[in-house]
C-alpha cells in the first residue's frame, strides 16, 4: 500500500543578488512550502512596488475593454529595468485616453440630453404660463423613466391626460380637473416622476436653435465614436505588450511578497521550506548553478526537525499519483489531510467511488453519457461550471454505469434494447435469458429472493470497504509506532478481530447451521472487552501513568459507554450499504416508469418523454447517487482511519491573481 510522499527540509542561504532568481526559480518548480506562514505575518507589510504597477496595468487593460489573462503562461520572467519605464507610460497613455474618452462621453450626454428636451417642448406654441392660468385644469411636466410612459398613461386612466413630449416618451405633460390633481401626483410619483421647472414665458422651440442643438449632439456623438476607435486601435497595438507586462509584474510582486517576510540581514537571506524527497538532490544542484556556488543549503529529515519532534509542527503531505486516480484527491483533502508518513487512502477511494456509483445507477445508455461528457471535459471541448475538470471522474463512473446497465439490462431506462446481449452472453453459461441481472420486483416467485440476495451483495461489498478502513488504520498506527492503538480500540486489531468475528458467526448460523459454541462466545466478548478499556490499556503499553487516569468507575462507565459504540457503530457501518441496493431498486423502478410512460405516449411525445426522463434521472439522480457514495466514504470509510488529521502540502507556485 502506498503511503504519501517522503518529506525533506531544506535550508537556504542565499545571498542578496540571488534572492530573485532563487525565488523565481522555486515559485516555477512549485514544490517548495515555506516553512514559515506568511499569511501570518505582521499586518504592517513593506511597500511593493510591483504590486503598485501591476494594479496600474490591470486598470489601464480594464479601460482598454481587453480581457484579463486566464493563468501564466509561457516562459515566466522578472520585470527588466525597461519595464518599469513602459509600463509608466503605458499607463499614463491609457489613463489620458480614458480621461478624454469619459470627457466626450459626458459631453455627449449632455448635448443629446438638450437635443431632448429640445424636442420635447418644440411643439409648444403657447406660453407656459398661459396653462398654469386655466381655472379648471391643471398641467405637470416632467420627466419619467424610459418604459414607464404605458404604466403611467394606464394608472392615470380617464382621471387625466397624459401627452408624450418626444419621440422616447421619457418627457411627458400630463393634465387633469383642479379636484383631481393630488390623484394626479400620487401617480406620477409611483412612476418615479421629476417635475421640469419651465420658465413662465416659454413658449416653444425655434428651429433654429432646435437644428444647432442637433447638430452638437452629431458632434459630440461623431468625437465619442472617433476617441473610442482611437482607444480600440491603442488596445489592439499595445496589447501583447500590456499582457507580457502583467505577467512580469505578477510575477515581481509575488517575488516580492515572500522577499518582504524573509528572515534577512544586510547580505543574507535564510529560507527554510519543505520539498519532496524526490526534489532534494535536484533542487539543490539547481541553487548551486543559479548562485554560481554561493548559496549554502542544508537537508534534514523530518526526524531531525526540532519543532515536529515537540509536536508543533506537522510535516506537509503530498500525495502523488497519475492523470486519472489525480481527480480524486480532492475527496480526500475536502475531508481532511492524512497523517504524513500514513497510507495515501486516494486509490481506494477511487476504486470505491467507482464501484458504489456504477451500482447505484445502472443504465447503459446513462452511463455512456456520462462517459462521453467525461472525455469532452478531459479534451477540453466543453464547460460546464468548472465542472469539467471532473472529466476523468466522470469517465470513470460512466464505464462502471455503463456495464451495470449491460448486466440489468437498461438502456435509457428501455428493457428490450440490450435483450440480444444479455441472451447471448447467458446463453455462454447455461440457460439464455434476459436481463443478466433482474433488479425490478415481479410475480416470479425467485423475484423477491433476487432483491434480497442482491441486498446482502450490498452488505458485503460494505463488509469488504470497512475491513479495508479498519486495515488501513492498524498499517497506520504500525507506522506511526503507535502500539496501543494499533492492538486496542474499536478500530484496532482488538476491535477489527471483533467486527470480523461477528460476522463470520452469523454466517455461519445463517447458512451453514452451526450451534453457537463456547469459544464463540469468549473470542466475541473478549475482543469487545478490550476494546471498550482501549484507553487504559493504551496507557498501560505506552508505561503512561496512571494507568486508570480518573479511577476505576470512571473506567468502568466509560467501557460500558463504549460497548454500546461499538456494537451501534459497527451494525450502523455495515447495514449503512442496503443504501447501495435500494438505490440501484430506486433507479431500476425511475427507469421502468419512464419507460412505460413512453410506451403510452404516442409518436413524438414519446420521444419527448424519453429525452426529458433520462435528462432528468442523469442530473437529479446522478447528483443524488453521487451525494451519497462520498456519504458512505465519509462516514463508514473515513471513519476508520481518520481520527486525526495532518497538514495538507501547498507549495510555494506563481498564480496569475
Amino acid at each position: 500500500m502506498a503511503r504519501t510522499t517522503a518529506m525533506r527540509l531544506i535550508e537556504l542561504m542565499i545571498f542578496r543578488q540571488d534572492i530573485h532568481r532563487v525565488l523565481k526559480y522555486l515559485g516555477e518548480m512549485g514544490d517548495f512550502q515555506f516553512q514559515q506562514d506568511f499569511s501570518v505575518s505582521s499586518d504592517t507589510k513593506a511597500a511593493n512596488p510591483n504590486q503598485e504597477i501591476f494594479d496600474g496595468l490591470q486598470q489601464a487593460r480594464t479601460n482598454l475593454g481587453l480581457e484579463d489573462l486566464d493563468g501564466l503562461k509561457g516562459t515566466l520572467c522578472l520585470p527588466a529595468e525597461g519595464d518599469k519605464i513602459m509600463s509608466e507610460k503605458l499607463i499614463s497613455a491609457v489613463a489620458k485616453l480614458h480621461e478624454e474618452e469619459m470627457s466626450a462621453a459626458d459631453e455627449e450626454k449632455r448635448a443629446s440630453e438638450e437635443y431632448r428636451e429640445a424636442q420635447a417642448f418644440s411643439n409648444l406654441q403657447v406660453p407656459y404660463s398661459d396653462l398654469e392660468s386655466l381655472s379648471f385644469l391643471t398641467f405637470r411636466i416632467g420627466k419619467i423613466e424610459p418604459g414607464k410612459f404605458d404604466e403611467l398613461k394606464e394608472k392615470a386612466g380617464a382621471a387625466a391626460t397624459v401627452v408624450p413630449l418626444g419621440d422616447d416618451k421619457t418627457r411627458v405633460l400630463a393634465t387633469c380637473s383642479k379636484k383631481s390633481r393630488s390623484e394626479l401626483d400620487g401617480v406620477l410619483k409611483e412612476c418615479g416622476f421629476v417635475e421640469i421647472e419651465v420658465p413662465k414665458e416659454f413658449k416653444g422651440i425655434p428651429e433654429n436653435v432646435l437644428g444647432t442643438l442637433k447638430d452638437n449632439s452629431d458632434k459630440a456623438k461623431a468625437a465619442l465614436e472617433e476617441i473610442q476607435s482611437e482607444r480600440k486601435n491603442f488596445a489592439e497595438t499595445h496589447k501583447d505588450e500590456l499582457y507580457r507586462l502583467l505577467q512580469c509584474y505578477c510575477v515581481g510582486k509575488q517575488i516580492t511578497e515572500v522577499e518582504n517576510n524573509l528572515e534577512s540581514t544586510e547580505y543574507i537571506y535564510r529560507l527554510t521550506g519543505w520539498i519532496p524527497a524526490y526534489e532534494a538532490k535536484e533542487v539543490s544542484k539547481k541553487i548551486d548553478e543559479l548562485t554560481s556556488s554561493r548559496s549554502v543549503v542544508r537537508e534534514y529529515l523530518p526526524s531531525e526537525v526540532p519543532s515536529v519532534l515537540a509536536g508543533e509542527e506537522k510535516v506537509p503531505v503530498q500525495v502523488k499519483h497519475g492523470a486519472l486516480i489525480k481527480n480524486f484527491e480532492r475527496m480526500i483533502f475536502s475531508y481532511g489531510s492524512p497523517l504524513y508518513g500514513t497510507i495515501d487512502p486516494t486509490p481506494f477511494v477511487a476504486v470505491f467511488f467507482t464501484i458504489l456509483f456504477g451500482i447505484m445507477f445502472g443504465d447503459a445508455g446513462q452511463g455512456l453519457c456520462f462517459l462521453a461528457i467525461g472525455i469532452l471535459g478531459c479534451l477540453k471541448k466543453i464547460k460546464i461550471s468548472g465542472w469539467e475538470k471532473f472529466g476523468p471522474v466522470l469517465c470513470c463512473i460512466g464505464v462502471s454505469s455503463t456495464i451495470m446497465g449491460l448486466l440489468t439490462g437498461e438502456f435509457f431506462a428501455n428493457e428490450t434494447i440490450l435483450e440480444p446481449f444479455a441472451i447471448w452472453v447467458t446463453g455462454l453459461f447455461g440457460h439464455p435469458h434476459a436481463p443478466i441481472l433482474h433488479m425490478m420486483p415481479s410475480s416470479d416467485p425467485h423475484s423477491i429472493t433476487r432483491m434480497f440476495t442482491f441486498f446482502g451483495f450490498t452488505i458485503g461489498v460494505g463488509f469488504l470497504i470497512n475491513t479495508c478502513g479498519l486495515l488501513i488504520n492498524i498499517s497506520n498506527q504500525i507506522f506511526l509506532k503507535r502500539w496501543g492503538r494499533v492492538f486496542f480500540g474499536k478500530t484496532g486489531i482488538s476491535g477489527a478481530v471483533f467486527f470480523w468475528y461477528v460476522v463470520a458467526f452469523a454466517l455461519r448460523i445463517a447458512f451453514f447451521g452451526h450451534a453457537p459454541q463456547v469459544y464463540d462466545f469468549v473470542i466475541i466478548f473478549g475482543t469487545l472487552l478490550i476494546s471498550a478499556f482501549a484507553e487504559p490499556l493504551e496507557r498501560l503499553i505506552e508505561k503512561e501513568s496512571p494507568v486508570l487516569e480518573n479511577g476505576l468507575l470512571s473506567a468502568i462507565i466509560g467501557a460500558v459507554v463504549e460497548i454500546i459504540e461499538i456494537i451501534s457503530s459497527y451494525l450502523s457501518n455495515t447495514v449503512s450499504f442496503v443504501r447501495v441496493g435500494a438505490f440501484a431498486l430506486a433507479h431500476a423502478v425511475l427507469g421502468y416508469i419512464i419507460n412505460s410512460l413512453v410506451e403510452i405516449t404516442p409518436g413524438p411525445g414519446g420521444i419527448a418523454v424519453a429525452i426529458v426522463g433520462n435528462a432528468i434521472v442523469v442530473v437529479l439522480e446522478g447528483m443524488i447517487v453521487a451525494i451519497q457514495v462520498v456519504r458512505l466514504q465519509y462516514y463508514e470509510f473515513f471513519s476508520k482511519f481518520f481520527d486525526e488529521t495532518g497538514r495538507e502540502f501547498k507549495p510555494f507556485r506563481f498564480e496569475y491573481r
